[in-house]
Formats: C-alpha cells, structure tokens, sequence
C-alpha cells in the first residue's frame, strides 16, 4: 500500500525542522533517514542518520552566519514521495570583513525529493538546475584565512 504523503504533511516536516526541536523533528524525520547534498563542496554527498542531518544542518548555519532560509513554493505528492520546490537563500559568512565576492550571496531555486515511510522521512534528495550548480558549490566552497575559495 502506497504511504499517504500530502503538501500538509511535507510542510509540517519542514515546520518542526525550523522549530530545532529534536523531538518535534523526530515525528517526521526518521532517526535512520539520510540526504544527499548535490555538488562539488565541502558539504557535498550523504549525511547518514538524523545525527548526520543535524551536523550537516549545523554547519549550514556555521557557514551562513544563520542566514540561511528555505521558502517552498510548491508541493507534490505521490505514492510515498513528496517533490518541493524551495527559493533558497542565504549570505555566506567570510573570513575578512569586506572580502565580498558574486558567490557570497545565494538565491537560487532547488527540488528536494523526500522518500517517507510510515509517514516520517527516510531518504531525501536535493536537485539544482542551470546557474545554480555553480553558485551552490561557490557558496558552500571551502575558504582559506584570507577568505579565498579553496
């Protein structure tokens, strides 16, 4: 039988993400879920488990000084998967003071595909498209001291 995901039950998930709450986000995150970051950066590939996910959400918020927010713009839903639509945006933190480059700023649109089972989160996957490829791996690249992308 197919798992009734609806765009109600993908925002709620989304919702206790935000909240930081462990045990709100355990109700719709399974403890064995895992995420692939798409790209070529340091914070690129599978992060394994909840406590994987909650390291790799630490350091988007390290990275992005807790600039970083997501705004879903659109759900679907289908037998066990939800697809969403989510404008991200975000200012990366820099080493120096002023050393502002095109890629410290991201504003780019992505797909994150959730895989639900027992109507928590087991697998999710984000997608990026065009441009956006290349202003994510800058973003989240690795800095020298002197603020320069390794």
């Amino acid at each position: 039988m197919a798992e009734d995901v609806t765009p109600e039950l993908v925002n709620a998930a989304y919702e206790a993400l935000a909240t930081g709450d462990r045990g709100q986000i355990e109700k719709y995150w399974d403890e064995s879920m895992r995420w692939l970051v798409p790209g070529n950066h340091q914070l690129a590939g599978w992060w394994e488990g909840l406590d994987g996910f909650f390291d790799f959400m630490t350091r988007v918020g390290e990275l992005s000084g807790g600039s970083f927010v997501m705004t879903r713009s659109a759900i679907c839903t289908a037998d066990g998967w939800s697809a969403d639509v989510s404008y991200n945006l975000g200012t990366r933190v820099t080493a120096e003071e002023g050393s502002i480059s095109p890629y410290d700023r991201l504003e780019i649109d992505v797909v994150h595909v959730l895989k639900w089972e027992n109507g928590k989160v087991v697998e999710g996957r984000g997608a990026i498209f065009g441009d956006g490829t290349t202003q994510f791996n800058q973003f989240w690249s690795q800095l020298a001291t002197n603020a320069v992308r390794v």
